[in-house]
């Protein structure tokens, strides 16, 4: 997400579901106390969570 894949990009290179992807960012989303999914990968990167 971090590099700017699409839900349906992610679940094509894991071999899920769009759906479940988008199960997996809400609860990221959530868990950050972000507002959104581009928020949530701001908040990520700043804490270390996830790099470029």
């Amino acid at each position: 997400m971090a590099n700017g894949k699409s839900a349906w990009e992610v679940g094509e290179i894991l071999h899920i579901a769009k759906r479940t992807v988008d199960a997996h960012v809400q609860a990221a989303v959530r868990k950050l106390g972000a507002g959104n999914r581009t928020h949530a990968v701001a908040i990520a990167i700043h804490d270390g969570i996830i790099g470029l």
